[in-house]
């Protein structure tokens, strides 16, 4: 007599802890998305994350350079204006060849996925302090200086994986004084479900304006 293939879906534990249940089919293919303000650690973090759980990883901006996807320059930043259209039809091409874990690095990797195949997105917060003293060290000045400290202070790439992805997929991760090593822990801790993913913690605007120290950074 055949097995009703329903009986692996028969209600246990599962019911209590739906992590019990992913963790025990954990067959299919996840796609991570690392996202986040340019100096929070996206690169080093979703690299040492690839690593640790053997997926293929998608840096877009090294995707769109090579590949040159790119509909112009914006000469005021000096950088590459990426073409969504022609990205997200590659990553597609992608995710159609390799049947494991995909894990994509990009602070508008949330406008070249579809949500649908976004299983989590992880959001890179960090310190506006340490943040400025980083991306000056990467050699950014004068507008595309407060530009991106003034896009991680208002929560800009967290709001737009949230509207993009829907905020039961989008998690929030404080990147602040750690080590990449524990940031990827803690990544690591969400995908296998012994932490819970959320947002709601950074509020650096609050933390500013507590200080009176906002205008100090909102000068774009």
């Amino acid at each position: 007599m055949q097995t009703n293939r329903l009986h692996i879906f028969e209600r246990k534990s599962y019911d209590l802890d739906p992590w019990n249940f992913l963790r025990s089919v954990r067959s299919f293919r996840r796609v991570i998305l690392i996202t986040g303000t340019p100096g929070v650690g996206k690169t080093s973090v979703s690299r040492l994350l690839a690593s640790k759980v053997g997926a293929v990883r998608i840096d877009l901006a090294e995707l769109v350079q090579r590949e040159g996807m790119t509909s112009g320059t914006d000469k005021v930043r000096g950088s590459l204006i990426a073409d969504n259209e022609k990205v997200s039809r590659r990553i597609r091409e992608i995710m159609k060849t390799h049947d494991g874990d995909i894990i994509i690095d990009g602070h508008y990797a949330v406008d070249v996925v579809s949500a649908r195949d976004v299983h989590l997105v992880f959001v890179l917060r960090r310190n506006p302090d340490e943040l400025k003293k980083t991306l000056e060290a990467k050699g950014f000045t004068g507008r595309k200086l407060w530009e991106n400290l003034e896009a991680e202070i208002l929560d800009v790439c967290l709001w737009d994986a949230v509207k993009a992805c829907g905020a039961e997929k989008v998690c929030e991760i404080d990147t602040s004084g750690k080590t990449v090593e524990t940031v990827v822990e803690d990544t690591v801790s969400v995908l296998e479900g012994k932490e819970k993913c959320r947002t709601g913690i950074a509020d650096w605007l609050g933390k500013l304006e507590a200080e009176g120290r906002l205008d100090d950074f909102l000068k774009s």
